[in-house]
């Protein structure tokens, strides 16, 4: 079994940092541009992401922080594990300043020293049990649930940034080749109800989508490069794009390569996906009860009382993080 070290990459933004915002304000959204208020809002429970890490995944090797420049007055920027990662530090300056996720997330490949194996998660993606290497990455190889779903028509593009990336990957992919290729990957039982869809829409000839988690990916550095240089020119294209954008590629396109390729080793759902909107009260319980290994609490426009919920959330966590990581001050 292969002992290569396995990084986590996090991106960060501080919202009501005063010169971020002037900046923002000065590049004006175009029509297809997502700028909405949620894709920047903070809940202020970053530092319970570290308390995670460090108390349910210590064997993690270096944590690679993305940010605009601002830094968490908390932050112990000190810390031998943590590499803050400014957005002029690997994002090439032709395509800055930028507010977009896509961006950030497509470009994670040229940070300085990131390791060939990585974890990328969102702000909102938390680790609440144990987490072994082996969920991540077995003997090289990035693990992950392959399964097919509905997300586009054959010619479907420009819908999403989702849509865009299958439609890359039929170019590339031949489905019936790669799901042979790869049997026991795609048909097995460790898949659980994701299995039912994906015989379902084996008859299709074409990827018509895959399944989604919403949690934290493993990947690979050198699928990014490989994927950078078939399809630098749509990729570049949406590093132009200051603001999300639904004619972007996104980091899924990655993912799904890996997954297309055959080049992953499948594991069962490690974690749940809440949406604050509808299952707030659930995804509370699930952070106190420590139900998950993983857990995504996701915002959303319809939250009736954001102040009230995020202070239910940071009560939760501290429930079960009560004591300050070495990543605090």
């Amino acid at each position: 079994m292969m002992n290569n070290k396995i990084d986590f990459v996090i991106p960060w933004v501080d919202s009501k940092d005063e010169d971020w915002q002037r900046e923002r304000l000065k590049y004006a959204p175009e029509d297809m541009s997502d700028d909405r208020n949620i894709r920047y809002r903070d809940f202020e429970n970053l530092q319970y992401w570290f308390r995670g890490v460090e108390k349910f995944a210590p064997w993690v090797n270096k944590i690679h922080f993305i940010t605009w420049g601002h830094l968490p007055s908390w932050l112990n920027v000190h810390h031998p594990k943590l590499n803050i990662v400014k957005h002029e530090d690997y994002i090439p300056n032709e395509y800055l300043p930028t507010f977009s996720s896509h961006v950030i997330e497509i470009n994670i490949h040229r940070i300085k020293d990131l390791a060939e194996q990585f974890v990328y998660f969102n702000d909102d993606i938390f680790i609440t049990r144990p987490v072994k290497e082996r969920d991540f990455f077995i003997d090289g190889y990035p693990r992950d649930i392959a399964a097919l779903d509905i997300a586009i028509k054959k010619d479907d593009i420009h819908g999403s940034a989702v849509s865009n990336g299958i439609y890359i990957i039929n170019k590339y992919f031949n489905k019936s080749k790669s799901i042979k290729s790869n049997f026991f990957k795609w048909i097995n039982p460790i898949n659980g109800k994701y299995l039912i869809k994906t015989l379902l829409l084996t008859p299709w000839n074409y990827f018509t989508g895959f399944q989604t988690t919403h949690l934290a990916n493993a990947y690979l550095k050198t699928t990014f490069e490989e994927v950078w240089d078939r399809e630098e020119e749509k990729l570049s294209f949406t590093c132009t794009n200051k603001f999300r954008d639904k004619r972007d590629l996104m980091q899924y396109l990655f993912k799904y390569w890996q997954l297309a390729s055959g080049n992953f080793k499948p594991i069962g759902k490690i974690g749940e996906y809440f949406n604050l909107g509808e299952k707030s009260d659930q995804a509370i319980q699930a952070i106190k009860n420590q139900k998950y290994k993983l857990i995504c609490i996701n915002d959303s426009e319809v939250i009736d009382d954001f102040e009230g919920l995020k202070k239910s959330i940071i009560d939760s966590f501290n429930n079960i993080f009560p004591d300050k990581s070495s990543f605090e001050l």
